[in-house]
């Protein structure tokens, strides 16, 4: 659903544990009908050298409660940066979208993009492609976020929102095509040491009409998919994502 947007540089080989939340709510305008998923869960994300690139792996274990019933469910995405900085995919099973690798910020970034966004007193444009593919593209900014620390670790803040259209299909939705209009927004906090990715919020919402082929009709949808991520030193400090829903 959501791809990185900022930069990253070549990183300190270790290891992190994050704390995962999310939701996904489902209106049909015309009908008031709503449908709600949730998740929680834990992930870790290793960071190791291979031949002349880095490989960056996360693995997520969590729950997700749906109409249809309670489930467990992993997820695994796996990239590689290259030595000439751009990224290659080499895993991408992550269908629910919860994995640190698979957001709208970049899991490290390089000292110059640390610098100016600790130096970041107004809003800076940018385009970036739509999360959910095809042609679509964005067009935001990034702002001064609250910073503050996190874990205990001091971090700078980085607040984004980007607007555009949106076509094609949902997530494990083939059968039905929309068309509409999508908002980004959320927030993300670096580590002021090495700039690693400590926590985000992020907010995807699209308002559209959806099409249903058989029979052919146009229902007016509203969509909100919700994620937060937050670095925590072991299992006693899971739970804190999901105050960041809100």
């Amino acid at each position: 659903m959501l791809t990185a947007l900022l930069p990253v540089l070549q990183p300190a080989l270790s290891d992190f544990r994050y704390d995962l939340a999310g939701e996904d709510v489902y209106r049909i305008e015309s009908t008031a009908t709503v449908s709600r998923v949730t998740y929680n869960g834990t992930e870790g994300l290793s960071i190791k050298q291979d031949g002349k690139g880095t490989r960056f792996e996360a693995r997520a274990h969590y729950v997700r409660y749906s109409p249809d019933g309670k489930s467990n469910a992993d997820a695994r995405f796996v990239t590689e940066l290259l030595p000439n900085g751009s990224f290659e995919g080499r895993v991408d099973d992550d269908p629910d979208f919860l994995t640190i690798l698979n957001q709208p910020f970049a899991v490290q970034l390089d000292p110059a993009t640390l610098r100016d966004l600790r130096e970041l007193h107004g809003g800076v444009p940018f385009s970036a492609s739509s999360p959910l593919g095809g042609d679509s593209v964005l067009h935001g900014s990034l702002r001064p976020g609250a910073s503050g620390p996190i874990d205990g670790h001091p971090s700078v803040a980085v607040r984004f929102q980007a607007v555009g259209p949106m076509s094609g299909t949902l997530p494990g939705s083939s059968d039905a095509s929309i068309s509409g209009t999508m908002r980004m927004d959320g927030t993300a906090y670096y580590s002021v040491d090495d700039a690693m990715l400590l926590a985000l919020s992020a907010r995807l919402t699209i308002e559209a009409r959806l099409r249903q082929n058989h029979p052919a009709v146009f229902i007016p949808v509203h969509i909100t998919y919700l994620r937060a991520i937050r670095v925590v030193r072991d299992e006693r400090d899971v739970g804190q994502a999901v105050k960041m829903l809100r």
